[in-house]
């Protein structure tokens, strides 16, 4: 395998990944739909003591279009870019996860998710931190 191809590799793993982690907050997120407690919040406009308002739902539809944005981004985005970007959204998302795990009492599913998608975005910054550029 030449150098270019294992650069070609990461990217596409890296790109893999952040699907990878999209599907899981996406999936998780529909099976806390069915849950009656969360959708009879959701109905009132408060849940986990968070306003349902429209900077609300566009901060969420922000931080989700991080991941969504990566999938690209990690495909297109030179070594250097590449790379720091990588880096920095895997910190955001990860901090992010943790933080949500810290409002309230999370349910089993919640709690299964965020392990998979912490340990998602751990990897991503590990695995884009050893990246080295091809000759």
């Amino acid at each position: 395998m030449t150098a270019k191809e294992l650069t070609y590799d990461r990217r596409i793993i890296l790109s893999t990944l952040w699907i990878f982690v999209s599907l899981n907050y996406l999936y998780c997120d529909v099976i806390s739909l069915m849950s009656a407690e969360l959708l009879n919040a959701l109905l009132t406009g408060v849940a986990g003591g968070i306003e349902m308002n429209e900077q609300t739902l566009l901060a969420a539809g922000i931080i989700m279009e991080v991941s969504i944005a990566m999938v690209l981004l990690s495909r297109v985005l030179k070594y250097k870019s590449n790379r720091i970007t990588n880096i920095i959204a895997g910190i955001l998302k990860t901090l992010i996860m943790v933080g949500t795990l810290l409002m309230g009492v999370p349910s089993l599913h919640y709690m299964f998710f965020a392990t998979i998608e912490i340990a998602t975005t751990l990897f991503i910054i590990w695995y884009a931190w050893t990246w080295k550029q091809a000759d």
